[in-house]
């Protein structure tokens, strides 16, 4: 996987009537940057944890999925599912083997509303699925939630939004990562 071409392939992508924050709208050069600079980085995590789609106060904003803005910069917005995520596999030492994605990784929201998330519809799975599996070779894949679990089955950990963050830990914990020791518990 070449992180460079996968980015400028993601950026020249339509996936249905997403937002496709790595081509369009102010800081996408940035976004692109950013994204490429991650994937250098988990080159070679051995698992790719899957969400959903792209959320407005997260990947739309910063680049990189389940990454808010302020994770990165110190600057709004937060994003309670990002600070979760991260949250958990830092208290796991997991962060430099996981890999994070989404079905469809551009954002899928409300006509006329930027400002909220939708589920993304067949066509737009489909249309983020080449990007997936690309970044899947190689790698141990989780489900995030039910739309994830619902297109890649395997393994499935419950999306930490809604007060699911206790689940999504056990999760990790449990079953998901297939017995990988996890550090803090080594």
């Amino acid at each position: 996987m070449d992180p460079t071409s996968l980015v400028e392939r993601l950026a020249a992508a339509r996936i249905g009537a997403t937002f496709n924050f790595y081509r369009d709208g102010e800081g996408a050069a940035s976004r692109r940057e950013r994204l490429v600079s991650y994937l250098e980085r988990r080159r070679s995590a051995g698992f790719l944890l899957v969400g959903e789609a792209a959320g407005y106060r997260a990947a739309r904003v910063s680049g990189i999925p389940f990454t808010s803005e302020r994770q990165l910069t110190g600057r709004d917005p937060g994003e309670a599912s990002a600070t979760i995520v991260h949250s958990v596999l830092a208290e796991l030492g997991l962060e430099e083997d996981v890999l994070l994605w989404n079905i469809v990784p551009t954002h899928p929201h409300r006509p006329g509303a930027p400002a909220t998330n939708r589920r993304p519809v067949r066509a737009e799975v489909d249309g983020g699925r080449p990007f997936l599996d690309e970044l899947a070779q190689g790698r141990r894949v989780v489900a995030v939630g039910r739309l994830a679990h619902g297109v890649l089955g395997g393994s499935y950990v419950r999306h930490p939004s809604h007060g699911g963050a206790v689940e999504f830990r056990d999760g990790l914990l449990q079953s998901a990562l297939g017995g990988l020791g996890v550090r803090r518990f080594l």
